[in-house]
């Protein structure tokens, strides 16, 4: 296969991820990302997409393992193959699936960094401070706000940058979510975090959309008055000493700890399947444990 063809090949299935399976920009640029790695790694092999079998995909994984590629990368990476060959099955472009009996990397067994409960509400309590002072302005406002629906609700870091003040329902405790795909869910919220919404509607929001138009309804403005982007949010949730996906895997994770159910945590975060939410389970198993150790008359140890 040619680099004309291979181009051609991953085009045409760009446009199937976008169409007809509705997958936003940037995951179809990292699908793409990983194929052409693929694509890169069958050109040494002297082979292409189309003539790919399970030992050149056996051996590209064995190729990402030994260049130190984290079990998680690889697992996607895996993923992004059985989709890209499913779909060449379907469009009659191949006979044989290369993927079909290939096992996954075990990444689900690696537990995200996540914070701590106190860690979690020391952060909260020194954005809530910030806020809260007399000479307060939109930014502090703001920013004290995006932490708490991160942590509250749980989002991407895409999932919030997309919101629009169309989406809230406070008086229900709850934001409508746009996740992968397209694909809403409706995502309750506690007090604390109604609270630091209505006081940056009320008063931050307010003071940052005068500084320039074309606003169109987004929940979060930088200092001029535009969208926030995906960057911003990410250098500002690290001035916290934190990241966007620690506050996601912390607010699954503590309530795991607080006895939630997996199948709960998955409609909670918008996983589409449940083997996504079964990273947690060891923290589900810790609880139960402890469960047992303080209820069962025989669990208790001497």
């Amino acid at each position: 296969m040619t680099a004309t063809r291979t181009t051609d090949l991953l085009r045409d299935y760009q446009s199937y991820l976008r169409v007809e399976k509705g997958l936003r920009p940037l995951s179809c640029q990292a699908y793409q990302s990983d194929l052409l790695l693929f694509a890169e790694y069958l050109e040494s092999m002297n082979t292409a997409l189309l003539d790919a079998r399970s030992e050149h995909v056996a051996g590209f994984l064995e190729h990402l393992n030994t260049h130190g590629v984290v079990s998680r990368s690889v697992a996607r990476k895996l993923s992004c193959l059985r989709g890209f060959y499913k779909w060449l099955i379907l469009d009659k472009r191949i006979h044989r699936d290369p993927t079909i009996n290939m096992d996954s990397p075990s990444a689900w067994k690696i537990l995200p960094k996540s914070l701590a409960q106190e860690d979690m509400t020391a952060m909260l309590d020194r954005a809530r401070l910030l806020a809260e002072h007399p000479e307060a302005d939109g930014i502090a406002l703001r920013n004290y706000a995006i932490l708490e629906l991160l942590y509250a609700g749980g989002l991407r870091v895409s999932e919030l940058t997309g919101l629009r003040v169309a989406d809230l329902s406070l008086d229900a405790g709850r934001v409508l979510v746009r996740g992968k795909g397209d694909k809403e869910r409706l995502v309750p919220l506690g007090q604390p975090a109604v609270a630091a919404l209505r006081q940056y509607l009320d008063r931050g929001r307010a003071e940052l959309a005068r500084k320039a138009r074309g606003a169109q309804g987004a929940l979060f403005l930088s200092a001029r008055g535009k969208p926030l982007t995906r960057e911003y949010v990410w250098k500002l949730v690290r001035q916290y000493g934190a990241s966007p996906h620690m506050l996601r895997h912390s607010a699954a994770t503590h309530m795991v700890e607080h006895g939630a159910d997996l199948r709960t945590v998955q409609t909670f975060l918008g996983h589409a399947d449940i083997a996504t939410t079964q990273v947690y389970t060891h923290v589900a198993l810790g609880h139960l444990k402890a469960v047992v150790r303080q209820h069962h008359p025989r669990g208790k140890r001497s």
